[in-house]
């Protein structure tokens, strides 16, 4: 159980710091062997894309887990608490679909490429494990999703004492 509870909360954040360390050394061994060794790399940008294109799938679903992507909040000022749980689990709902869109295709995409066993030019790695960054990063996305689902249902039917901010676009705790 405590496997599962620290998966939950630091999963995508070591799967962040591990494709972003790696992209930063790439790319500043990239720029060693070019201008101080006077030979580059032919997989470095190569690598580095790949981590970077990871790294963005994977960050969606941690922007969904800490509540802080993008929104516009205007209608949210005009509701009251009730109205604005309402609202973020419907919002949440239109963006389940389209997360459920998104993997179902980018499986149908990454299954294929694997299939055809298409590889990158300079690495030689399997194009169909990068799209496969798609599907699991939209899968993770789902997951955090459904749980936001249930904490606003929670606290819908006064189970939980959380509440939404808009200005800040997450749920705090009320001190009573």
């Amino acid at each position: 159980m405590k496997i599962i509870k620290w998966l939950d909360d630091h999963f995508e954040e070591y799967l962040l710091i591990i494709l972003s360390a790696t992209m930063v050394f790439v790319i500043a061994l990239q720029v060693f062997m070019r201008f101080i060794i006077g030979s580059s790399l032919i997989w470095s940008e190569e690598l580095a894309r790949y981590c970077f294109i990871w790294l963005v799938y994977i960050g969606i679903s941690y922007g969904v887990k800490k509540q802080r992507h993008i929104k516009v909040d205007i209608v949210l000022l005009a509701l009251k608490d009730r109205g604005k749980i309402i609202l973020g689990i419907l919002a949440n709902i239109i963006f389940f679909v389209f997360a459920i869109f998104i993997i179902i295709n980018g499986y149908v995409l990454s299954s294929e490429l694997l299939s055809w066993g298409q590889t990158s030019p300079a690495l030689d790695f399997p194009m169909g494990v990068v799209y496969l960054a798609t599907p699991v990063g939209m899968s993770l996305t789902a997951i955090r999703i459904i749980q936001q689902i249930i904490k606003q249902i929670r606290t819908l039917l006064g189970h939980d004492n959380f509440e939404m901010k808009p200005e800040h676009e997450h749920y705090t705790e009320i001190k009573d």
